[in-house]
């Protein structure tokens, strides 16, 4: 198409020196922060008096209003209350009144007004997550939740994440409201997912183990697939972009009248592949580096399901697979010359698949209860020509009842079962020094009883409150809860607050690993406290939340080899090390004059380890997410610059790095939808992590067609 699809850095474009950019980043770190927070404020002032200007004033013909539409009347299940066009917040649009339309279901467990919820709750519909030009879940939730990401290379890459600091073996994360992820690791891998799969992301910010258990210490994480609802209809999509980069997709969903009941469903599948680059700089410390490009081929299937016999009562079937084979750079050590051989073809080939059985009824007025059946397996084979492979399996039954006590009283009760199955080879081992004989898999699992009670009272008072006794068949009982409330100060703003306690159990290596895990671990313990202001007008909304989060027995890396603190013969072992204070601050504001859309969060992140006053690796201490899009009639264009503060890495300090987006739609009639984006307009040179680089300039022009049956 005579069109350059990638911005290729040049092979001799030098990695930015960590350590040399120490000084110039000690220097300028204290302006850039002091700079940051004087633009939130002056954010925060600007969209206040913004407000009150524009209070009087209807959205103009053709925009499209900040207030949610209404759920369409669907809001029995955790697939419900599906809202258009926003990405949307209960610390940013969480107005005095109850007239906002989106709902949620994860703050609470029950579907919810987000008008009404207490929590730090992040919405992102389907709408804005297929508008905004990005092709990877983890990076929607970077600019759009504030997960701070660290991630090996580019897409595809293994990545780590931190939810208000908390690393990913404290962050949740649901597939349609069953547990995901690794066991051994204990995080998500988000890369095999595929963003076109997903009808909305939910986001809790906070604790919430008094609801979810064990992990839930920085948060939870929704992924809602897509449910089928009205006439058949047909939707596909085609892009091509630089790096090689080919993604299509299509899916079918709608709803029919059959002899058994009111059936709806949603099919669909999805292909991406991208040449990539080598995910390792040169001159490496690991001496990983390999020159060859580190791609993927990414295929996901979703099947949802679901039959209403009559009214009230309804049973579900969701199903999804993914294939991500993955290039990475790494090294093996060669016996016979004494070197590492960094010039193999390394792979991670990671299969997942979830799947949950749900009945939902209702059994009178005041009285609902749900069922659901859930299995998750994450297999990940990863390496060269002897891959190490790590499976985990999970089986999850819930019963939950929702009792109306009285109009604006909901009291929720519920019973989880989980049993965690993980098999890899590296397990199967003799043991230390020759000495028990370790099998090639453990098992662990867990009850869990949780109570969770939404008020509403007439003096604009909401009160949120949760209860919940685990019992692990490996790590014993923990018991933890959580008690909010918000108060409207004046009919546009409104005073949040909320304590609550959570716990991080040991992952299997932690516990098993050979020579390295210690079964008798401790799981992390999490106290909490955070405090809010929420501002709603028409058009406009702005909140700010602060934070302080008490963590112990945090879970690390002991380098004793003498016996005394790690069983004898281990050359160190996983050991509750350390405690660290997680503290920050968060800033969000959407704003819409006349056909302009503007956006922007703010996030202050003071993460230490409270005995040595180190600040916590690969944290950054602010990121920030601005956007600017004109809503036309019929197309749309805009642009997002993200910037991630400078971080540890290890004994090194990355700086800061900025991306720019843009991104452009054109609704040619109501069938076609023509797409184009530029991720890194800028072609900037990214080190997520030390050692490793991101994509540079890359091109994407795409196509979609919406087509009734």
């Amino acid at each position: 198409m005579g069109v350059q699809l990638a911005g290729r850095r040049g092979a001799g474009r030098v990695a930015r020196g960590a350590v040399a950019e120490r000084g110039a980043g000690a220097v300028g770190g204290g302006m850039v922060r002091a700079g940051t927070l004087a633009l939130a404020v002056a954010g925060a002032l600007w969209t206040m008096t913004a407000a009150q200007a524009a209070s009087g004033s209807a959205v103009p013909a053709g925009d499209v209003s900040l207030l949610p539409d209404s759920p369409d009347g669907r809001v029995n299940d955790q697939t419900d209350g599906q809202v258009k066009g926003q990405a949307s917040s209960s610390q940013a649009g969480h107005p005095p009144t109850k007239a906002m339309g989106a709902v949620v279901v994860t703050a609470t467990r029950e579907a919810q007004p987000l008008a009404d919820s207490v929590s730090d709750v992040v919405l992102i519909d389907g709408d804005r997550l297929h508008a905004s030009g990005l092709h990877s879940v983890e990076d929607a939730l970077q600019q759009y939740a504030g997960l701070q990401l660290a991630r090996n290379g580019g897409p595809g890459q293994s990545a780590g994440y931190f939810l208000r600091g908390v690393g990913a073996s404290g962050v949740v994360v649901l597939v349609d409201g069953v547990r995901v992820g690794s066991a051994t690791l204990g995080q998500t891998q988000f890369g095999a997912m595929d963003l076109a799969q997903l009808e909305r992301i939910e986001v809790v910010r906070g604790p919430a183990s008094g609801l979810y258990g064990a992990d839930a210490v920085g948060g939870v994480i929704n992924l809602i697939t897509r449910r089928g609802q009205g006439a058949p209809k047909l939707s596909a999509h085609l892009a091509v972009g630089g790096y090689g980069g080919r993604q299509a997709g299509a899916d079918i969903s709608g709803a029919a009248t059959t002899v058994l009941g009111q059936l709806d469903y949603a099919v669909s599948v999805g292909r991406e592949q991208n040449r990539g680059e080598s995910a390792i700089r040169p001159n490496d410390p690991n001496g990983y580096y390999n020159p060859d490009r580190d791609g993927l081929r990414r295929t996901v299937g979703t099947v949802n399901l679901g039959l209403t016999p009559v009214a009230g009562h309804r049973v579900g079937l969701v199903a999804m697979q993914s294939k991500l084979n993955a290039q990475y750079d790494s090294a093996t050590w060669d016996a016979a010359t004494g070197q590492s051989n960094a010039l193999q073809d390394f792979r991670n080939r990671l299969t997942t698949r979830t799947t949950a059985l749900d009945y939902r009824g209702k059994m009178s007025d005041c009285w609902t209860t749900s069922l659901q059946l859930g299995a998750a397996e994450d297999d990940a084979k990863s390496g060269a020509a002897s891959p190490d492979r790590y499976r985990t399996v999970r089986r999850q039954f819930i019963w939950q009842n929702a009792l109306q006590l009285q109009p604006g009283q909901q009291l929720v009760l519920g019973w989880e079962y989980l049993h965690e199955k993980v098999t890899a080879a590296s397990y199967a081992t003799t043991g230390v020094n020759g000495v028990g004989a370790q099998p090639d898999h453990r098992s662990r699992h867990n009850q869990g009883l949780l109570a969770g009670y939404t008020g509403q009272f007439g003096t604009g008072t909401d009160v949120q409150a949760s209860l919940r006794h685990d019992h692990n068949s490996a790590y014993g009982n923990n018991t933890t809860g959580s008690l909010g409330a918000t108060q409207a100060l004046t009919q546009k703003l409104k005073l949040r607050a909320q304590v609550g306690t959570s716990f991080r159990a040991p992952t299997f290596n932690d516990l098993y690993y050979p020579n390295y895990g210690v079964s008798s671990l401790k799981p992390e313990k999490g106290r909490s406290a955070e405090l809010g202001l929420l501002w709603q007008a028409p058009g406009t909304r702005a909140g700010v939340t602060v934070y302080r989060n008490k963590v112990r027995n945090l879970i690390g890396y002991d380098p004793d080899t003498t016996g005394i603190t790690c069983p004898a013969g281990y050359f160190g072992c996983a050991a509750n090390t350390d405690r660290a204070t997680l503290k920050g601050a968060t800033f969000q504001t959407m704003h819409d004059w006349r056909q302009v859309r503007l956006s922007a969060e703010f996030d202050f992140l003071d993460a230490k380890d409270d005995a040595t006053g180190k600040r916590l690796n690969r944290r950054a201490a602010h990121q920030h997410s601005v956007a600017a899009d004109y809503l036309g009639a019929g197309w749309t264009a805009g642009a997002t610059l993200t910037r991630v503060g400078a971080r540890p890495d290890g004994t090194v300090r990355l700086g800061s790095y900025a991306v720019l987006d843009l991104r452009a739609r054109w609704e040619v009639d109501p069938r076609w939808t023509l797409e184009a984006s530029v991720l890194n307009a800028a072609d900037k040179d990214v080190e997520p992590v030390r050692g490793y680089q991101g994509l540079g300039r890359q091109f994407w022009l795409g196509a979609r067609v919406n087509l009734a049956l």
